[in-house]
């Protein structure tokens, strides 16, 4: 008997299977053309935030007895804590009061700045 080691067996290449039909894909639907973008106008300022506002006295010893919105209120208070070094140095949040502000923020050391605006908008009218 002949062994069939020395020679090379030629294979056939496998029969492929058919491939299993996928479904047909919807024609593609036009998309609405996208709306042309305006360039932004400015924002108009709230007309509440620009009103005038009578201060009581005891926030007039710290920024002037003037009528002013509350936006040129909330600048001239910071620029007064800026100007004095009333910002806490390890918790740059908090605020300590001195003895003007103190009246302001109705008797306590230390403030932070979003409990500062909420005692600060009971002066002004």
């Amino acid at each position: 008997m002949a062994s069939k080691k020395g020679k090379k067996a030629s294979k056939k290449p496998a029969a492929k299977k058919p491939a299993a039909k996928k479904p047909m894909k919807k024609a593609a639907t036009k998309k609405p053309a996208a709306k042309v973008k305006k360039p932004a106008a400015k924002r108009k300022p709230n007309a509440a935030f620009m009103k005038p506002m009578n201060i009581s006295s005891t926030l007039a010893a710290v920024i002037g007895s003037n009528p002013m919105p509350r936006t040129e209120v909330t600048s001239k208070l910071w620029g007064y804590i800026k100007k004095n070094n009333l910002q806490d140095k390890t918790n740059r949040r908090m605020i300590n009061a001195d003895d003007k502000l103190k009246d302001v923020f109705g008797g306590k050391k230390q403030v932070s700045m979003f409990e500062m605006t909420k005692l600060v908008s009971k002066h002004l009218k």
